[in-house]
Parts: structure tokens; C-alpha cells; sequence
């Protein structure tokens, strides 16, 4: 059962958010009880069985909900891409809080509803949980405040939408002062390559309380699916606080520089239909899952499981998003790992590639928050670049979006060596 439910949560798109009206209140602490099962649960004029939590998909307010929805069996569309070599089928709909919203067949009972009240000021706190989808957010008719991202401080500013990648999180305010009504909060992909995504449109309801169920919501102003002048914009204003009590502590000296290219290739599989699988790299390398754990196999010193000779920048440069390469997409397949020493400072550039598409790519570092000093479109230049860098109130997040064609540069300190690791790993 836990595999499955890794397997489950691992293709899970959705957001989710929670929401909190904003006033003064005492902490108390609460238990809850999660019962894990199976339950037949019928979505888009199908029925099938899904892991629940407590009964329930989504699972109880406040806690673990998730959604995101295939017709099909998700494990059975992981399988079939497996063996095709090629990324599983796009969803049949993406969902808010586990439920698609009345825009999709059979989805009139299956609509998330926020109730608000008028002159009262809201915290929503928004997550996305897509494997490789951008997405905008917006609700008709308000605006939305951001105070936070990843759990830190933001400068706040105003906008008409928010655009969050996979793996991040986003708080806003909206204060409920428009004229008492019903409005679609709405979500949609933000793809600005030339690749084929689940496009369509995900909604919820904030709704002033009083408002009968009858009314019809009004539609939100979506940025288009294409919009990478808006996304650049909207990431631009993101600004950590850098007060005395909120300090930015942005790396200025610099022990260790990384590039890392991005990018997708084409490898042999003889278990795969047509004999070759897509394969993501790394400066060329397709990480290669070991059977031993990484930590473990350092900690209790057992060799072969992985090498220490992962490469500070591509095995050989080149235009990395000029026009898309036609030969030698093969890539590396290794367990490498790269040694940095503890309490340096590290600055890691990751550069998209165009070696069968360019596309924007969510990064996450596992353990660590980094400041994102710079990001830009087409190559980074070593010469130029860092001299436009932020390094007065970056935002700091765990994870960051590398737009498509473009690079982002981000700085931390190697202050986390893991739980089984030492200050010499």
C-alpha cells in the first residue's frame, strides 16, 4: 500500500489551498486521525477507486487533499509510458482542492466553494502540486496581495494573477470587498513551448455568504497559456523583505561555481515499443537510481554505488538554445554526485537546452532554501550577466522555475550536510 501510495502522490496534479480569515487568533492544538483507503469515487462521468483519506477525495478540510485526475488507472498510465519510453499521457483534468469545477462533464457536484464575507480580509495559501505544470491563478473580480512564497517573507505587492510552478507554494490576501456575488477562482496551465499540455481550465467559487448556489459565477482574466512577458513580469516583482528582522542573507563571495545544462535526450531501451525512451540529464547525465541509498552507501562506506566526479559545467559547450540539435542525443547514465565542502557558498546557473525542445523546468534543492539572484532569457553569459544580479532582497524559495530557452542563476550555503553525511562530504 505504501508503494501505491507514493506512486499515486508522485502523478498527483493539483492546487490546493487553504484559507484562513485574517484576524488575531490563540493557537490551540488540535489531533487528527487519518484513516487511509480505497473508494470507488466518480469524477468527469467516471467511476473508479482511489486512495481516500478518512473517506473522503479530497481528503478532510485543512489537511492532506489531493486531486488531479485521470479517467484511467494512473498507475496503468505510468506503466504504458514506461513502456512506450515516452512522459505519460496529460491528465484529463486538472483540479483545485481534489475537484475540477463545473467546466468539465458530470463536474456540477464536484466544485470546490469558498464562502466569504463581506469587508473581511482572507490568507489563502495556495500550493502547486503539478509534475511539469506552470500555472496561472486568479479569482474574477478581486485582486491579490503576496505576502509569501516557500514560507518566506515577501515585499507585498498587488496582482490580477499569480503564476506558481511545481513544488511551490504562495500565500495572498483578498480582502471580500466586492459587490456580494458568486466568482470562479480558475487555474490553467502556463506553457510557453511548443509542446502538447492539458490546457483547459480548472475552477472553484469564492462565494459571499448569502449568495444563493443558483447564481452564476463570473469567469476571472487569465493571462493566455503563451504569456512569458506576464510570467517574467510577475517573477521580477518577487523581492524578499531584507528588514532588520527578516534579513536576506545573500552569498556576496562566491567558494564554488556550478552550470548545469538542462535537457532532454534519447537513449536505448530494449524493453521500451520502439527501442529508445526520452531521457532528462543533467550537464549530460541520466541519474541512474542505485539500489543502495545515496546516504547509506556514504555513511557505512560501501563502494561502487555511486562516483564522486559529477561535472561542474557541460562536457562540452555549446549553443545551448539555438537551434534544436538533430544528432548525438544520447546522454551519460550514471550515479554521480558532486562533493561540496561544508559551509561554503555555492552558485549553481542552470541553463535550459535545446536539444529536442526547450522548456521551462521546475528545480527544487532538497534541504536548503536559495536565493534566485538572476534569471534571463536565451544563454548565460559569464561576462554579463552577474553584473545585473540581485543581491540586495533576492526571493528565497526552495524551488524555482528555469524558464524555457532561458537560465536562472541561484546562491546558497552549503550548510545541510543530511542526517547520515559529515562536514567532509
Amino acid at each position: 500500500m505504501a508503494a501505491a501510495l507514493s506512486k499515486i502522490s508522485c502523478w498527483a496534479f493539483y492546487i490546493l489551498f487553504l484559507y484562513f480569515v485574517y484576524h488575531p487568533a490563540e493557537a490551540a492544538v488540535k489531533r487528527y486521525q487519518f484513516d487511509i483507503q480505497v473508494k470507488n469515487v466518480s469524477r468527469l462521468c467516471h467511476a473508479k477507486p482511489i486512495v481516500t483519506v478518512n473517506g473522503r477525495f479530497p481528503g478532510p478540510t485543512v489537511y492532506v487533499r489531493e486531486g488531479e485526475w485521470w479517467n484511467s488507472d494512473v498507475e496503468d498510465i505510468e506503466t504504458q509510458g514506461d513502456k512506450l519510453g515516452l512522459p505519460p499521457n496529460a491528465s484529463d483534468a486538472h483540479t483545485i482542492n481534489g475537484k475540477p469545477g463545473p467546466l468539465f462533464p458530470c463536474s456540477e457536484k464536484h466544485t470546490f466553494t469558498l464562502e466569504v464575507e463581506q469587508s473581511k480580509t482572507y490568507l489563502l495559501r495556495i500550493i502547486n502540486a503539478a509534475l511539469n505544470d506552470e500555472l496561472f491563478f486568479a479569482i474574477a473580480g478581486h485582486n491579490m496581495t503576496v505576502v509569501e512564497i516557500d514560507a518566506v517573507y515577501t515585499k507585498p505587492f498587488t496582482t490580477r494573477a499569480i503564476l506558481i510552478a511545481p513544488g511551490q507554494t504562495t500565500n495572498v490576501l483578498v480582502q471580500a470587498t466586492q459587490k456580494p456575488d458568486r466568482y470562479f477562482m480558475a487555474a490553467r496551465p502556463f506553457m510557453d513551448a511548443p509542446l502538447s499540455i492539458d490546457n483547459r481550465t480548472a475552477t472553484a467559487i469564492l462565494q459571499y455568504k448569502g449568495i444563493p448556489n443558483t447564481v452564476i459565477p463570473l469567469l476571472p482574466h487569465l493571462p493566455e497559456a503563451n504569456d512569458t512577458s506576464f510570467a517574467l513580469s510577475y517573477n521580477a516583482k518577487l523581492r524578499s523583505l531584507n528588514s532588520p528582522q527578516f534579513q536576506a542573507n545573500v552569498p556576496l563571495k562566491v567558494d564554488r561555481h556550478l552550470f548545469y545544462t538542462i535537457g532532454l535526450g534519447i537513449n536505448p531501451c530494449p524493453t521500451c515499443l520502439n527501442g529508445t525512451k526520452l531521457a532528462a540529464s543533467l550537464n549530460n547525465i541520466t541519474f541512474v537510481m542505485p539500489q543502495v541509498g545515496l546516504l547509506q552507501a556514504h555513511y557505512f562506506n560501501i563502494k561502487g554505488v555511486f562516483r564522486l566526479d559529477f561535472p561542474d559545467n557541460p562536457p562540452t559547450p555549446f549553443n545551448y538554445t539555438g537551434a534544436p540539435l538533430t544528432a548525438n542525443l544520447g546522454t551519460t547514465l550514471g550515479t554521480r554526485v558532486s562533493k561540496i565542502a561544508y559551509n561554503s557558498t555555492v552558485q549553481l546557473v542552470l541553463q535550459d537546452t535545446n536539444l529536442l525542445s526547450v522548456e521551462s523546468h521546475p528545480f527544487h534543492l532538497h534541504g536548503y532554501n536559495f536565493f534566485v539572484v538572476g534569471t534571463g532569457i536565451g544563454n548565460f553569459d559569464p561576462k554579463r550577466d552577474p553584473a545585473k544580479f540581485n543581491l540586495v532582497d533576492p526571493p528565497e524559495r526552495n524551488t524555482v522555475g528555469v524558464p524555457t530557452g532561458g537560465w536562472t542563476a541561484i546562491r546558497f550555503r552549503a550548510d545541510n550536510p543530511g542526517k547520515f553525511s559529515d562536514t567532509n562530504m
